[in-house]
């Protein structure tokens, strides 16, 4: 019997490319989005394994019980969650409004802490165990300009520590991604438009010592790699994959 695992922000990017991933290594698979139409095109295109998808918003706290309940009830169980959904935008801490602080919040770290929290009783059940959550370089850096997207990706960093070692009992490992510029539709859909992301795309070259920005595929296979049993003394950490980034001033 395959395993399960289940991938939020599924439709793009990071998720995407762990839908490909997963399914490439024989994992049965609940994937989550808010395109419903990218999802039957995703469930069509896959099948060495059984897809099944949830039309979810994760900023509707309501929908990780929901994505949890439905998952046990087609497939029985869950050995394996990618917490991959998430949202930026720009502010400071003069022009951040509050609405879109706790808009943040919600979806990049609430929502996570219930999607844990909902499947611990099923997923402790399993042999594999194990919680990957995607952050972000500026969870580990401090940048201006990113106020509230910042301070949710430290958050989930520390999240994902504390529960690591509260599950440890449980035999749950937890552990998270932070990816430096990864070419993905975040930024767009967090209000560049073509040319601005494509000129954010070459000044990254800079800011990023090994001289260039980060696949979604490789960004999957390390996701898959602290999912997997082969990291099976690995959990509590969030490892940087940012072309060395974190280690850096640039800006």
């Amino acid at each position: 019997m395959n395993n399960v695992v289940i991938i939020s922000g599924a439709t793009s990017g990071i998720g995407m490319a762990c839908v490909y991933k997963f399914a490439e290594e024989g994992f049965d698979l609940v994937i989550t989005g808010r395109n419903e139409k990218v999802l039957e095109e995703l469930q069509k295109k896959i099948e060495n394994v059984r897809v099944h998808y949830i039309v979810a918003d994760l900023s509707d706290l309501s929908s990780p019980k929901k994505i949890v309940e439905e998952t046990i009830s087609v497939f029985g169980r869950i050995d394996a969650i990618v917490n991959a959904a998430g949202i930026i935008a720009s502010g400071t801490i003069e022009n951040t409004e509050l609405k879109d602080w706790q808009d943040m919040f919600r979806l990049n770290v609430d929502s996570i802490f219930l999607m844990i929290q909902e499947a611990i009783p099923h997923i402790e059940r399993s042999e594999l165990k194990s919680i990957v959550n995607v952050s972000s370089v500026v969870g580990l850096r401090q940048f201006p300009g990113v106020l509230s997207y910042s301070v949710s990706k430290a958050a989930l960093d520390q999240l994902t520590k504390v529960v690591a070692l509260e599950l440890t009992v449980k035999k749950i490992r937890v552990n998270g991604i932070n990816p430096g510029v990864i070419i993905t539709n975040l930024h767009k859909r967090g209000g560049m438009n073509d040319k601005k992301y494509a000129d954010f795309l070459e000044h990254s070259k800079t800011t990023h010592p090994i001289g260039r920005v980060g696949r979604a595929d490789e960004a999957a296979d390390l996701i898959y790699f602290l999912a997997s049993d082969k990291s099976g003394f690995i959990t509590g950490q969030t490892i940087a994959i940012d072309g060395g980034r974190s280690l850096t001033c640039f800006r």
